[in-house]
């Protein structure tokens, strides 16, 4: 599913997918054929709609997006296929912008009672890693990396800069308790923002290490990644210390937003809101290729864009500290993804894709059906995309972007590349295919690897080390 359509929109028609449609107001209820569609037909169109919903909800045409979002409403559903799942999210995250943008007051009325539970957050996270091998594999790598850059150590450090999850640092107590030298006095720093989640991690680890007889401890550290006081993690001299980031380091470039707003009002100025493009009708926007007449591909990165590596000041300040404590080696995971682009419509094509291959790999994993697995989608998937679509500034978190761009970031923090060995390869094609012949794949990019879904990347995983 997810690989019949493009990101540069070459396989959108300049002719309307649907020519004898009409999408005007007052023209008659068209909901009787779009239930008639084949499935490939419907996907089709609903790609096609969701991209003009996005553009007018860009231009602030609000009639042509509440159109628009109309008709995605009888084709989307969020029980049915995959394709009609994300589009059921992608439909929420544009009305929850258009509401935001027009109607602030209605806009928090509606959400002045939600609440975040923190267990259900935590429940659904080990579900992604429970029934997807995206973790998995990520921690695999991790793991493997960190026993072989510790070979010979007698102590080891390992900051966690996201710990809420046992399993991946269980499996590395075993797998070091193991060496032919013995194991050596460990230390994990474990950094999250809710005390209940360290609590069960210290508890977990505590107890398996003292099974292995494992010289152990476990540090909490209750902060955000952007409140982190480096200086606080208490690294000593004569210990070997590891750095584990997995899809965490993004988040830091929203900071970077609000610092280069308040450095540069003339910057804040070009960071419109909503961008007036000209007024087409939907039926007018389905009629053409929607991505050549807007803008080029969402994978083509400006030099000039605010979001540059060499614009990050959070970032850059961060990753100098971390070079600072002279780390033997950092591991970072991070989404293989544009979404932290200039535009809505650069962020709406990308998180498209990317997520549509992501609804895609779950449903080949798990049937439709479960609870389970509209958990991970709402809970996870439809918030992460209502944060990239809906929200701007210091509260847009989920601002994913590419591999090359991470290394141009490490590299400029005086970092060097370590290549991943043949044994962590060998671990993750064992794991992958643990899970059938489902299309899941590793691929090596530039000493990296590159998780992917039917030759989709979809996360990369990096490993650095102190360079002076």
């Amino acid at each position: 599913m997810a690989g019949t359509f493009q990101e540069d929109g070459s396989s959108l028609n300049s002719s309307p997918l649907f020519p004898w449609m009409s999408l005007s107001p007052g023209s008659g209820s068209p909901y009787a054929w779009l239930k008639e569609l084949k499935t490939e037909e419907r996907g089709l169109y609903l790609i096609q709609l969701l991209q003009a919903c996005a553009y007018h909800v860009a231009a602030g045409s609000i009639e042509n997006a509440d159109i628009g979002l109309e008709h995605s409403s009888h084709l989307a559903s969020a029980d049915g296929n995959a394709m009609q799942r994300i589009a059921a999210y992608f439909a929420e995250a544009l009305a929850d912008r258009m509401l935001k943008a027009s109607r602030p007051g209605l806009h928090k009325a509606l959400n002045s009672t939600k609440i975040s539970s923190l267990s259900e957050k935590v429940f659904v996270q080990k579900l992604f890693f429970e029934l997807c091998p995206f973790l998995k594999v990520a921690y695999v790598i991790t793991n493997q990396a960190i026993i072989e850059a510790m070979e010979g150590e007698k102590m080891v450090h390992i900051i966690d800069l996201y710990s809420f999850e046992p399993a991946q640092w269980i499996d590395f107590l075993q797998t070091i308790s193991a060496r032919p030298e013995g194991p050596p006095h460990l230390r994990i720093t474990g950094i999250h923002e809710h005390k209940e989640v360290l609590e069960q991690m210290a508890l977990r680890l505590t107890v398996e290490a003292e099974r292995l007889d494992i010289p152990f401890r476990f540090i909490p550290i209750l902060s955000k990644l952007e409140d982190l006081d480096l200086e606080s993690l208490g690294v000593k001299t004569g210990e070997a210390l590891a750095v584990s980031s997995v899809l965490q380091l993004h988040s830091l470039l929203a900071a970077d937003e609000e610092v280069l707003r308040r450095n540069s009002p003339s910057l804040s100025k070009s960071l419109p809101k909503v961008f007036h493009l000209d007024q087409r009708t939907l039926r007018e926007f389905l009629e053409k290729d929607p991505i050549n007449v807007y803008m080029a591909s969402p994978d083509s990165a400006s030099t000039s864009s605010p979001y540059s590596p060499s614009a990050s000041p959070r970032m850059r300040t961060f990753l100098n500290s971390l070079w600072a404590l002279s780390p033997k080696l950092m591991v970072v995971t991070e989404q293989e993804a544009n979404h932290n682009g200039f535009t809505l419509m650069e962020r709406a094509i990308g998180a498209l894709h990317f997520y549509a291959a992501l609804f895609d790999s779950l449903e080949s994993t798990v049937s439709r059906l479960p609870i389970e697995r509209q958990k991970i989608e709402k809970t996870l998937f439809g918030e992460e995309i209502k944060n990239i679509i809906a929200c701007e500034g210091a509260e847009r978190k989920e601002r994913h972007e590419k591999l090359e761009k991470w290394i141009a970031r490490l590299e400029s923090a005086r970092f060097g590349r370590v290549p991943f060995s043949y044994h962590s390869r060998l671990q993750v094609s064992r794991l992958l295919k643990s899970y059938g012949d489902n299309g899941y794949n590793i691929k090596d990019e530039n000493d990296c690897l590159v998780i992917c879904w039917n030759e989709r990347p979809l996360f990369s995983v990096s490993a650095w080390r102190f360079r002076r």
